[in-house]
């Protein structure tokens, strides 16, 4: 039986969310009608966040009401689960740095770093390594780039691999490091301890006893950042092509 915290819902089922391309467009607001739609669904199924990026990006895509994004989910896991919440408490986090060690962390951005210089994009900007709590996020084209020019940025990569092929070099080149390099959004991958990809946030949860865990994510293929739990076999996985997507899914499962 799932623990009491949640003893008001209907269903003894947890769904968990991806954010960038799945509750909204990637680094984008979800829209108004996509937040009622989950609160409606909270008062039947327990309910959850798992995005790569930290607390602070997600909460700007979610918190469009004005009401923190933690409060508006049972579960919150920012970072695939490293940076953790349940009902708006903090639960144990973890650190990339601990894990890696600093010599060798800064041998891995040495390296990323001449990478990226020596990339040839349309365009770049700025902040091409950005290190947070459990992981770094690389990007070729920089965090800083305009909404814009993330979309025509990812119209590029798609063409020429460039998130691909940089994937490959540092999974050969780093290979004895025990790192996972998964590539999520438009404009960046995600680089993490291996085994500290989303199925992370599961640790969290595998003593509530939930009947179910639905997963929808969008980036579910191979090498994305969804792929590891949409695979898992303790979730039930939703491919999603956008939020318009998750909306109809949510509708016909669940209402």
């Amino acid at each position: 039986m799932a623990t009491s915290t949640f003893a008001d819902r209907p269903r003894k089922v947890l769904v968990l969310f991806d954010v960038d391309g799945t509750l909204s467009l990637a680094r984008q607001a979800a829209s108004p009608e996509m937040i009622e739609l989950l609160q409606e669904l909270r008062k039947k199924v327990v309910i959850g966040f798992v995005g790569g990026s930290d607390l602070v990006k997600i909460s700007e895509q979610l918190s469009v009401t004005g009401e923190p994004a933690i409060n508006m989910f049972d579960y919150a896991f920012a970072e695939n689960g490293l940076t953790a919440f349940k009902d708006g408490k903090q639960l144990e986090s973890q650190s990339f740095i601990k894990f890696v060690g600093e010599d060798r962390y800064k041998v891995l951005v040495k390296f990323i770093l001449h990478y990226l210089a020596d990339i040839d994009i349309p365009i770049k900007r700025g902040t091409f390594v950005e290190f947070r709590n459990g992981m770094i996020n690389v990007s070729p084209i920089g965090r800083n780039a305009s909404i814009q020019e993330r979309i025509e940025f990812e119209k590029y990569d798609k063409q020429h691999g460039i998130r691909t092929e940089f994937v490959k070099v540092l999974r050969e080149k780093f290979a004895d490091y025990g790192l996972t390099f998964a590539i999520g959004g438009q404009i960046s991958f995600d680089v993490f301890p291996n085994g500290w990809d989303k199925t992370y946030a599961l640790r969290h949860i595998q003593d509530e006893g939930f009947e179910e865990i639905h997963f929808f994510g969008d980036k579910t293929y191979q090498g994305g950042n969804d792929y590891e739990i949409f695979t898992d076999e303790r979730t039930i996985g939703h491919s999603v092509q956008n939020p318009l997507d998750t909306a109809r899914i949510i509708r016909e499962l669940f209402f």
